[in-house]
């Protein structure tokens, strides 16, 4: 039997900027973590701290097969998801300063993987555009993190727990639906 990390978050256990942290579960409190006894808006936020941490720590594993620059494969994404930007929304977006969104974009057009083309409507702007070739090596980036992941659910999961785990991306869809309905 695998033995599940379970964490909680702690606003007691502040660091220097006043934000509490996630840490390791007692053994008293780890069966109530994982039977999802969730009843009031403080465990909530010990389920959103847990969530984080579990989620980031997912998707850093995942992403140690990537070849491109974390930066890189987010302006990628962006472009492929939402279309062609401007560095500027793209900057904002990814939550980044304007000059380090330029500089990454520099790189993928120099690389060609991505291309700019004069704004419609703004004469000072130009427009970047995922070019064919940015699109080939994004699908072979998300393949790889695909495999990745695959194999680790197939290795590390039973058919129940694979089972249990499908209904939870469900959950985690809807919750994602959610976080971008109240974006403000």
């Amino acid at each position: 039997m695998t033995v599940q990390s379970c964490y909680i978050y702690s606003p007691a256990a502040t660091l220097s900027r006043g934000v509490g942290r996630v840490q390791p579960c007692t053994q008293a409190v780890q069966p109530a973590c994982r039977l999802g006894l969730v009843t009031d808006s403080r465990q909530s936020g010990e389920l959103a701290a847990q969530l984080r941490a579990v989620v980031g720590q997912l998707v850093r594993t995942v992403r140690v097969v990537d070849t491109l620059a974390p930066g890189q494969a987010d302006t990628l994404g962006y472009l492929d998801r939402e279309g062609p930007q401007t560095t500027a929304e793209l900057a904002q977006r990814r939550g980044v300063r304007h000059q380090t969104l330029a500089k990454v974009a520099k790189e993928l057009m120099a690389d060609g993987l991505v291309r700019a083309e004069a704004h419609p409507t703004d004469a000072r702007k130009v427009l970047l555009h995922l070019t064919p070739e940015g699109r080939s090596v994004l699908d072979q980036e998300r393949r790889h993190r695909t495999d990745r992941l695959a194999a680790a659910i197939e290795d590390t999961l039973t058919s129940a727990q694979r089972r249990e785990l499908a209904r939870g991306v469900d959950l985690l869809a809807d919750l994602a639906r959610g976080l971008q309905g109240s974006r403000s």
